[in-house]
């Protein structure tokens, strides 16, 4: 008799605002396929997220306290969030090694954690995710010409060195700018879909999640199995800048090349497509 090793568990890790929600229907059809699977929280994020800011539930709407309110998570880091998913792989995979399926930012959180601890995964997922190369800012992919018209970066309010957030401002009223917040997050999203995601956002995502680096090694980051899924669609992480990612990582450690997927989505193919998303994800 054939005797074949267990898959490994899978963990679902969402981007900034978002919470261990949005993969509900990702985890659904993984469940019917028979594939053990749980989505988390990002440190700073979800159950994670501490409280609201105050000008988030003021009666009245104080476009000076958005703009300039610091944040209940400016204190969270890279290194915190990195802390919070290497508990939770433990806790999930009981030591053994967990598939990581990181989405958007939440790259940089998986990336820090297979440097740290790489036989904690036993492959890194980054869907349209960042994935920077050893000791390049996040921010540098921002100002490359491949990011030129992005959607999500304009729609941030106030100062991040002030309020300590990637702030979106949830409580306006201004049809404009939550109608640029739905095509730059939920493009493909049914209307009714993306407006119930929207109210679940957090307003304020950690600024310091994302000012950190990570120093990559051909025996950390560089020894696990990566796998990069690319969203042709995507407006907020443009696909330019995606193969940007793939393409640096290939070059830094040619001998663990990137398998590359790729879906015709937007920035949130766990809502406009998760049974497809599911499908990719099983069979990898």
């Amino acid at each position: 008799m054939i005797r074949t090793a267990p898959l490994s568990p899978l963990l679902f890790l969402p981007g900034l605002w978002h919470g261990s929600w949005c993969w509900s229907e990702v985890v659904a059809h993984l469940a019917g396929a028979g594939r053990p699977a749980v989505a988390v929280d990002m440190a700073g994020h979800g159950l994670h997220a501490r409280r609201e800011p105050r000008w988030f539930t003021r009666r009245s709407y104080d476009p000076e306290a958005v703009a300039t309110e610091v944040s209940p998570v400016a204190d969270v880091g890279l290194d915190d969030a990195a802390e919070l998913l290497t508990a939770q792989l433990r806790l999930v995979g009981g030591g053994a090694p967990v598939t990581v399926v990181a989405h958007s930012t939440a790259g940089l959180v998986l990336t820090r954690v297979a440097q740290e601890s790489p036989r904690l995964i036993a492959r890194a997922v980054y869907l349209t995710a960042f994935m920077p190369a050893s000791d390049v800012l996040p921010a540098t992919y921002n100002e490359i010409p491949e990011a030129a018209g992005n959607r999500i970066g304009p729609l941030f309010t106030g100062d991040p060195a002030v309020t300590g957030a990637l702030r979106l401002d949830l409580a306006t009223e201004d049809p404009g700018y939550r109608e640029a917040l739905r095509e730059a997050l939920y493009g493909g999203v049914a209307p009714d879909l993306a407006h119930a995601a929207v109210g679940l956002l957090t307003p304020d995502a950690p600024v310091g999640i994302t000012v950190g680096t990570t120093t990559l090694t051909e025996d950390g980051w560089g020894s696990v199995p990566r796998t990069y899924i690319t969203c042709s669609r995507d407006v907020a992480l443009l696909p330019a800048v995606q193969d940007r990612f793939i393409a640096e990582a290939d070059a830094a450690f040619p001998h663990n090349p990137t398998s590359v997927a790729g879906l015709d989505s937007s920035h949130s193919p766990f809502l406009s497509m998760p049974r497809e998303l599911a499908a990719v994800v099983r069979d990898l």
